[in-house]
């Protein structure tokens, strides 16, 4: 849907009403004009770059992490697989206004050293206290980079308590 492009934070893009296909390309045309087409896609002067997976094309999998989630089992662990999640996607367009830093007050940044697959990983987070909106990036060993991990609307149960208890762990610096 071509007004999608005009949406500015914190409108949310109009997505209920289209079928998938339309949905699809309307949040790829988002996706292409604010992240994969943008040269200019930094956090704080450090370029911001797909996580590489094995077989995949960089920009697809992002895509996908931008616009799905998790899905669990009855017992509530992670499955393989993921799904369309419409609060993710409606928020699409609010990742490059948060990474240019343009944007709202109460919007906080800071690094935490997370567990991930039994390795302590530094990570880098913004979150927008009054959207309850989260992206998290991870630098590059280098430093010169970021990797974009994910991005998300803090709607799961126990969603804010976590991002609470990671703020209160905060590293002295942002990395």
């Amino acid at each position: 849907m071509p007004l999608n492009l005009l949406k500015k934070y914190p409108q949310l893009l109009e997505l209920i009403h289209l079928n998938e296909k339309k949905r699809s390309d309307s949040l790829m045309r988002i996706f292409k004009r604010d992240i994969e087409d943008n040269a200019g896609f930094a956090f704080r002067k450090k370029q911001i770059r797909p996580i590489k997976i094995d077989g995949q094309t960089p920009m697809q999998v992002l895509f996908h992490h931008l616009t799905t989630r998790c899905d669990k089992d009855e017992k509530g662990n992670d499955t393989k697989s993921r799904s369309f999640e419409m609060a993710r996607s409606q928020r699409l367009h609010w990742l490059r206004h948060h990474t240019e830093e343009t944007g709202p007050v109460g919007v906080e940044i800071f690094s935490y050293e997370d567990r991930i697959d039994r390795q302590d990983v530094i990570r880098t987070y913004i979150y927008d206290t009054a959207q309850e909106y989260v992206i998290i990036l991870q630098p590059q060993r280098s430093g010169l980079d970021y990797y974009l991990i994910t991005a998300y609307h803090l709607n799961e149960p126990g969603g804010k308590k976590q991002i609470q208890k990671k703020k209160k762990g905060k590293l002295a610096e942002v990395y």
